[in-house]
Formats: structure tokens, C-alpha cells, sequence
């Protein structure tokens, strides 16, 4: 009998909401995206998932033009009241803005809204880099942003490379009523040995402050592959370090579609986690995805 499944991490998109889908082709961290240049709708996702025990989903935001992040959360409310899926939402705002109260407070009037994501992740290649600088997270300006979410209750969907997860780790202390969700297991950009080595300390870092669950997603980012092969290593690693309560599946999709097709992902994620119990399966692939989203 198929487990049932939460994808805690996948994204839906019409070219009107999605400029760096619309406007010209442009260098990203996950190559070519030619065949990801059109509407990817819930239709498609729905008929992609539910034939592998998916039964919700999580839908995260995907960069939308400057200031239409509450606009984009009031789209996937109205997909979701329309269609069954998504369950909840991952909004942006700019934490670092002076009306980041005024905007949360907007986009919580969307109910299906549980998080927010505002991407931290630098890297010394351009071409991985996001966020302005790398200690962007210790500005006072998004220390008063962090603190708007905190206080409506939502999460915040951290995405860091392991050179940050160090300073990542401070900010989970000093918030320890904020529940964070680290994406894509850490970002492993670097399997070289002190790349590795680099990962798992920052890893070991995050794991001791309760308030930070890991995401089981993107992990064919770097290496554009979908395989037991390179997949195990990562998810045991980060099982061993959170438990199995602390991380949740994310497909990641369409992005990973690149690459893979969601079966695929699927078959991998079963296989990387057969060695666990019935109920640390069913933790990752269901229960910590529905404990911390609230569905």
C-alpha cells in the first residue's frame, strides 16, 4: 500500500507571475530552462503527484516582480480554493523593508499562508549567489523583519550554503520560538572532502537548536541527477544528525523536472529511506510536513 505523501516544497507558476520565466533566458544555478518556459499549472501537478500517494502539498514562492508577493499569495489561494491543491502557502516579503508588518498582515489574510522565504543563500561563485552579502541575516533591519514573522506565527523557510550555516545557527538561537525549515538539506554545492566536511559541520551546527527542521529537497540542484547513488549519502547524513520528526520531502518540482520526473524522485526518496522504521517513513514523507504546515 503507498504511503501517503506531503510534498512540502514544489511550485506552480503562469508566466505573468514569473519574470525571470518571461524575460530573456538568463544563467541559473540549475542550468537550462528552456523547457520550463511556459505555465506549469496545478492541473499538471496534481496529475504528476496523486498517482504516487501524494495527498497535499506546500507551495513556495517562486520570485515574483518587486511588489507583487501579496498579490502571488492571493493567486495560489485562489488555485487552491479552486482545485484542492496547494495546502499551504511560503509567501516572500522583504524583511529588510519598513512596511514588512503591513505586508505579512496582508498576506495573512489569505488562509492557507504558513510561511515566508526570503532566500539568504551567497556563495563566492556568482553564479550560486542570491542574497546581497553573506551575514545579510545579522542586519538589524531583518532582525526586525524576522521578528513580524515570529509574531504571526509562521515559519521561516531558511536557504543557506554550508559557508553561512554557521551564522544561520546563531540566528536560530537568538530566535528560539521561531520554528526555521532549512531547504534543500543544506545546499551541498561541494562534494569534494572539506566540502563534505564543511556540509556536516554546519549540519551538526543547525541540528542542536530544536527550532530548525530540514527539508528533503533539491538535492539534484548541483549535480542535475536523480540517484540512490549521490541522494543517500545527504539524507542519511542529515536523518542521522535531526531524526527523522525534524525532516519533511520536498519534490522541488518542476524544477527538477530537468532532470527527472517526479516518479523518479519518489522511487529515490522510498529507496534512501528503506532502512527506516514504518514510523520514521512515514514522519518524513507525511507527518512533519502536516505538524509543521499546519494541514
Amino acid at each position: 500500500m503507498t504511503e501517503p505523501i506531503i510534498d512540502a516544497h514544489h511550485h506552480i507558476w503562469r508566466l505573468a507571475h514569473t519574470p525571470w520565466l518571461a524575460g530573456p533566458p538568463v544563467a541559473r544555478i540549475f542550468g537550462d530552462y528552456t523547457a520550463l518556459r511556459r505555465d506549469y499549472t496545478v492541473d499538471e501537478f496534481k496529475r504528476e503527484v496523486t498517482a504516487h500517494g501524494v495527498v497535499k502539498s506546500v507551495y513556495v514562492q517562486i520570485n515574483v516582480a518587486p511588489g507583487q508577493e501579496v498579490e502571488e499569495v492571493a493567486w495560489v489561494q485562489s488555485v487552491g480554493d479552486a482545485q484542492g491543491f496547494p495546502h499551504a502557502i511560503t509567501g516572500y516579503a522583504d524583511l529588510m523593508a519598513p512596511d514588512v508588518a503591513a505586508v505579512l498582515d496582508r498576506e495573512l489574510a489569505y488562509p492557507n499562508l504558513r510561511a515566508i522565504r526570503q532566500q539568504l543563500h551567497w556563495h563566492e561563485t556568482p553564479l550560486y549567489r542570491f542574497a546581497s552579502r553573506p551575514d545579510l541575516m545579522h542586519d538589524a533591519a531583518f532582525r526586525h523583519g524576522l521578528r513580524e514573522v515570529e509574531a504571526r506565527n509562521l515559519l521561516f523557510e531558511l536557504q543557506v550554503f554550508p559557508g553561512q550555516m554557521a551564522d544561520a545557527a546563531r540566528l536560530a538561537a537568538e530566535f528560539p520560538r521561531l520554528q526555521f525549515v532549512l531547504l534543500h538539506a543544506g545546499m551541498l554545492v561541494d562534494r569534494s572532502g572539506p566540502g563534505w566536511a564543511e556540509w556536516r559541520a554546519g549540519m551538526r551546527g543547525l541540528a542542536a537548536y530544536p527550532n530548525v527542521a530540514v527539508k528533503l529537497s533539491g538535492l539534484g540542484t548541483f549535480v542535475h541527477e536523480c540517484s540512490t547513488a549521490l541522494w543517500r549519502p545527504v539524507i542519511e547524513e542529515t536523518l542521522s544528525l535531526f531524526g527523522a520528526q525534524r525532516c519533511l520531502f520536498g519534490s522541488n518540482f518542476p524544477i527538477e523536472s530537468l532532470w527527472t520526473s517526479y516518479g523518479r524522485i519518489i522511487a529515490v526518496m522510498q529507496d534512501c529511506l528503506a532502512a527506516l522504521s514504518a514510523a520514521e517513513r512515514r514522519a518524513v514523507l507525511h507527518d512533519a510536513a502536516a505538524r509543521l504546515y499546519r494541514l
